[in-house]
């Protein structure tokens, strides 16, 4: 929504929250800088939403974000708040940016932050953009979140190194990868390793289909890879692997669980460029009066959607049929 009443902006607080992701520096990079350019000043929140509850801020400049579009995780800390789900909290953080002379904030995470930050800026008159960091990539309105290219990346040198020792050993491996509620990392990654199998919460491929796929696929593969999200409705990628055992004896299954390396890491070129992007978006968009959105880039345009817009998760219909297919043509 746009904002209430125009607000005179000098002074742009910037905070992450929720699970970091590479390119936050960048984006946080881009915010202060672009500050710099349009005669503004910013601050950071330390540790998100329960930074601005206990007033714990500092002095950004162009020194500050010097050699950090390179650097993984954030240089703000992130925490994911208990007490901004509550009004008082709320209240209070208001108040100490207000203590601060803050006029406008800029939020980088994914649909919790946007969720907190979508109240916040309906209950108090002070403008609210949003940056979408997140290496899950479920957010609407924007065509890849920050974050989401380098974990792709990650995960695939990941499963590379994997496949090496699946092919000298003849092995079967389950690899279990980020997104308890999004299959995307495992969906863009297994294509991308050239996976025999991919199981995502969007689709409804159970175990039985899985077994049914590995019957029917080639015999003369020495190696196969199987991509798994971890909210997966199988149970979970070793409960697949026991099922599976019990169905191959003679097959050499094992387990591997990426988990946090998704997270760290530098971020790519494109997620240093996207968040680049979009955080000078976000100030040019609270220039122009924009608030309660986030910033994304369809077809490389960028836009500003409605926070209850945003956070309304990719819908499967737009993941599954012809991702699917694509799967099942390549795997053969």
């Amino acid at each position: 929504m746009e904002s209430i009443k125009a607000v005179k902006i000098k002074n742009i607080g910037i905070l992450t929250s929720g699970g970091d992701s590479p390119g936050m520096n960048a984006a946080i990079r881009a915010v202060v800088r672009a500050s710099y350019y349009y005669n503004l000043y910013t601050t950071g929140v330390i540790r998100g939403y329960d930074g601005l509850i206990n007033s714990e801020f500092m002095h950004l400049d162009r020194k500050s974000v010097a050699n950090i579009i390179q650097r993984g995780g954030t240089i703000l800390k992130t925490a994911r708040s208990e007490g901004f789900m509550t009004k008082e909290g709320r209240e209070l953080a208001y108040k100490n940016l207000k203590a601060k002379r803050i006029d406008a904030l800029v939020v980088i995470g994914g649909d919790g932050t946007f969720t907190g930050a979508n109240v916040f800026s309906q209950e108090f008159d002070i403008p609210v953009v949003g940056l979408p960091g997140t290496i899950d990539n479920d957010l609407a309105g924007t065509d890849f979140t920050i974050g989401y290219d380098s974990a792709l990346n990650t995960v695939v040198d990941a499963v590379d190194r994997i496949r090496d020792t699946a092919e000298s050993h003849n092995r079967l491996f389950i690899v279990e990868v980020m997104g308890r509620d999004s299959g995307l990392i495992a969906l863009r990654s297994g294509i991308g390793v050239g996976a025999e199998s991919i199981m995502i919460p969007e689709a409804k491929m159970t175990v039985n289909d899985l077994i049914d796929r590995l019957e029917r696929g080639r015999k003369d593969k020495s190696s196969k890879i199987i991509v798994v999200a971890e909210g997966d409705r199988s149970g979970g990628s070793f409960q697949i692997g026991e099922t599976l055992k019990q169905k191959f004896p003679n097959y050499d299954i094992r387990v591997s669980v990426l988990g946090h390396i998704q997270r760290g890491g530098k971020p790519s070129c494109m997620d240093r460029v996207l968040a680049s992007r979009l955080g000078v978006a976000a100030v040019e968009g609270l220039l122009s009066s924009k608030s309660g959105v986030m910033v994304g880039l369809v077809n490389q345009n960028i836009t500003y959607t409605p926070f209850s817009q945003a956070i309304k998760h990719i819908d499967a219909e737009t993941v599954t049929p012809n991702w699917m297919k694509l799967v099942d043509i390549l795997s053969l």
